[in-house]
């Protein structure tokens, strides 16, 4: 049984208050709170095993080599991946999908290829390939938004054509809280001899993940988004793929040999992790995982699902309060706007309450401009939230509404 309240238990700063108000933590999209239980690996790790990895043969380096390799073990499970020698290690999804821009496109892309995207990247798969396609000359396309928040699949099979090499795409948007259809686009890409990137920020935290499944070539996501610390995430890659490409960054345990003219390069994954990687995070990375195995994220799933749409429910009927998205099949987020508010305005207010929302272009401008706005506010619910913060939510934006009536135009 999917019990809440027991799993508030686990989350220490569920407890605090703002102000006079119990917090309200509704910005799970930009960040995610932690478990003790991931608080603890992360202590225990500095306490008992602090060590540098892969280098030294003494007990603490070899505890700590086995507790990050452990890691990536658990990791690969998570996300499906045939074994673990195609997951990589990263900052976040941010540094793994520069790692694909940059060591594959800027290798493999020439003038006139194509790439592939759709107008609701987030701008860690957007930037990356413009500065791609400015150093080597391919052609950037995007697959549009229709106005009820799912992808133009039509346009997309018209977009991707024989000259396209790459379809990036996020799996679920953090505006709009459409899932999509990554499987169809890895196979139209597939179909014209194309690779498939997979953002899956907003999707691994929440959902099922097999990247076999998915049919991708790349699988990129964050730790701190799905209870694990800040500073770690992963990429899952191909190892074909991967062997074929340019390292990312040079530097320590990713050579093989070094001469003062030439360097050949370490095995997969490790010819991608330069220098000390951010042990004790993907230790605590790990200790995430387990939790989230042990709730069921077919449960997790469920439990957000029901709760984005009841609050998607509430929200839209507020009087003159606009919500973005898909009614159904959502993540467990909601954007909304409200006219003559300023998100900015709106979040401070509710701050005021103790509920912590998210304003602004949430990093998707162009998304901003296609719909026609600013900016948005974004409440973003996960796996500890309740219903009951949803009408606490709904009660303090119609407080807001009337408190701003009296200076609108």
């Amino acid at each position: 049984m999917y019990d809440v309240a027991k799993i508030r238990r686990d989350f220490p700063i569920l407890n605090r208050r703002v102000g006079e108000k119990p917090l309200v933590y509704l910005d799970n999209a930009a960040t995610s709170q932690k478990p003790r239980q991931v608080i603890n690996a992360l202590s225990e790790y500095y306490e008992l095993h602090n060590a540098n990895i892969h280098r030294a043969v003494h007990l603490l380096a070899e505890e700590a080599t086995a507790a990050y390799e452990e890691a990536r073990g658990k990791l690969g499970r998570f996300l499906g991946a045939p074994d673990t020698t195609g997951l990589i290690f990263t900052r976040g999804t941010t540094e793994s999908i520069n790692l694909v821009a940059y060591a594959w496109g800027r290798k493999f892309l020439r003038e006139g290829d194509e790439v592939v995207l759709t107008e609701s990247e987030h701008h860690s798969n957007l930037v990356p390939w413009q500065l791609t396609a400015q150093a080597t000359g391919a052609k950037l396309h995007f697959i549009p938004v229709l106005d009820d928040g799912t992808l133009d699949m039509e346009e997309a099979e018209r977009l991707i054509g024989p000259r396209t090499r790459m379809v990036a795409a996020i799996h679920a948007s953090n505006v709009l809280g459409t899932i999509n259809p990554v499987e169809k686009l890895a196979a139209l890409a597939h179909e014209v001899g194309a690779l498939m990137l997979v953002d899956g920020a907003q999707s691994a935290p929440h959902t099922p993940v097999d990247v076999a499944s998915l049919g991708c070539d790349f699988f990129a996501c964050s730790g701190h988004k799905m209870l694990g610390p800040t500073g770690v995430g992963v990429l899952w890659g191909r190892p074909e793929l991967l062997e074929e490409m340019d390292p990312f960054m040079g530097g320590g345990e990713m050579i093989r040999e070094v001469h003062l003219d030439y360097s050949t390069w370490n095995d997969l994954p490790y010819k991608f992790e330069a220098g000390t990687m951010n042990i004790a995070q993907a230790i605590g990375l790990g200790a995430a995982v387990d939790y989230l195995e042990g709730l069921g994220m077919q449960h997790v799933r469920e439990h957000e699902r029901r709760l984005g749409e009841y609050a998607y429910r509430r929200l839209s009927d507020i009087e003159g309060i606009t919500t973005y998205g898909p009614k159904e099949g959502r993540t467990g987020l909601v954007s909304f706007s409200l006219p003559d508010v300023h998100p900015h305005d709106l979040s401070q207010l509710l701050n005021d309450e103790g509920i912590a929302i998210r304003s602004g272009h949430h990093c998707v401008q162009p998304l901003m401009r296609r719909l026609g706005v600013p900016a948005t506010a974004r409440a973003s619910f996960y796996l500890y939230n309740t219903e009951d913060e949803v009408d606490t939510l709904v009660e303090a934006i119609s407080h807001a509404r009337e408190f701003f009536r009296p200076f609108a135009v």
